[in-house]
C-alpha cells in the first residue's frame, strides 16, 4: 500500500502530535544542562526546573509594590485591546467585503485600494498612530485594526465573488432587493469563513500587539517581556512566552470549536 493511503489509528495520531514537542523540550533540556555544567550563573537557558518555579510564582504571588498578580493583569491588558482590535477590524471586513463582493461600483472603486492597503507593513505605521492617536489604548488597537482589516476585506469579498451567480440571479427573479441578497443569500455563505479568516489574523494581531506594547505602554504581555530583558530574566521571557502560545492556542481552539458547532456542513466538507 502507497504511504499516502495509510491512515495513523488515534493513538499513533496522538504520539505523532505530540513527538514534536517532546523532542523540543528534551533538546532544550539537554542544551540547558549543558549551558549550567559549563556555567552554573548562566542565564541564557535556565534549567526547566527554574522556569517552572518562576511560572508559578508569576501565577500565584503579587508584586511587592503594589499587590497584583502583574501575569494576570498583563494578561487582562493585553486581552482586552486585542479583542477589541479583532472585533472592531471584523466588524469593518466583513461589512466592506459583502459590499465589495456584491456592488461593482464599489468593487471598481475600492478593491484596488484596498488590495494596495494590504500590503502596506503595519508597523511601519506605528510612529504614524502614536502621533495621531497618542500613547494610550486607542494607537494599539488600531494598529492591530490597520494591520488585519485589509487582509480580511480580500479574502471575504472573493468568497462572496464566489457564490454561483445563479443564486443571485435567482433572488433577483424572486423579487429580491439588493439588502435581501446581501443579508440572506450572501452573508450566511460567508460567515463560516468569517471565522477562518479571523483564525488566520489572530497570529499577525498578536504580532502587531506585542510590538506596540514593547515600544509604549506601562503594562501588558509585551510590555511585561521586553522590559525585564534588561535583566536577562529568560525564565520571565520564556514563562510569559509559553503563556502567549497557550494563550493564542485556546483562542483558535474556541474558534475552531464554535465554526464546528454553528456551522457543521462547512466543517464536513474539509
Amino acid at each position: 500500500m502507497r504511504v499516502i493511503n495509510r491512515h495513523p489509528g488515534p493513538a499513533l495520531r496522538l504520539a505523532l502530535a505530540l513527538a514534536p514537542f517532546a523532542l523540543v523540550l528534551a533538546a532544550y533540556a539537554v542544551a540547558s544542562d549543558l549551558r549550567l555544567a559549563a556555567n552554573p550563573a548562566d542565564k541564557l537557558l535556565p534549567a526547566p526546573s527554574t522556569i517552572l518555579d518562576t511560572a508559578a510564582g508569576l501565577f500565584t504571588e503579587g508584586d511587592r509594590r503594589t499587590g497584583r498578580i502583574l501575569l494576570w493583569h498583563d494578561t487582562w491588558s493585553s486581552l482586552l485591546r486585542l479583542i477589541s482590535g479583532v472585533g472592531i477590524a471584523t466588524a469593518i471586513g466583513l461589512a466592506t467585503g459583502l459590499c465589495i463582493g456584491l456592488v461593482p461600483h464599489l468593487r471598481a472603486g475600492l478593491a484596488g485600494f484596498v488590495g494596495v492597503a494590504s500590503m502596506v507593513p503595519p508597523l511601519a505605521l506605528l510612529p504614524i498612530l502614536f502621533i495621531v492617536f497618542g500613547l494610550g489604548e486607542l494607537s494599539k488597537v488600531m494598529l492591530i485594526v490597520i494591520g488585519i482589516t485589509p487582509v480580511l476585506i480580500r479574502d471575504l469579498s472573493q468568497r462572496v465573488l464566489d457564490i454561483p451567480r445563479e443564486q443571485i440571479v435567482k433572488a433577483q427573479t424572486l423579487g429580491a432587493s439588493s439588502m435581501v441578497i446581501a443579508l440572506r443569500v450572501a452573508l450566511p455563505q460567508i460567515l463560516p469563513r468569517v471565522i477562518g479568516a479571523v483564525r488566520l489574523g489572530l497570529g499577525p494581531a498578536w504580532l502587531f500587539l506585542i510590538a506596540a506594547e514593547a515600544i509604549a505602554a506601562d503594562q501588558g504581555l509585551g510590555y511585561r517581556i521586553f522590559l525585564v530583558r534588561r535583566y536577562l530574566a529568560m525564565d520571565v521571557i520564556l514563562t510569559y512566552v509559553a503563556w502567549i502560545t497557550l494563550l493564542a492556542f485556546v483562542m483558535d481552539w474556541g474558534l475552531r470549536a464554535l465554526s464546528r458547532r454553528a456551522f457543521p456542513w462547512m466543517e464536513a466538507g474539509l
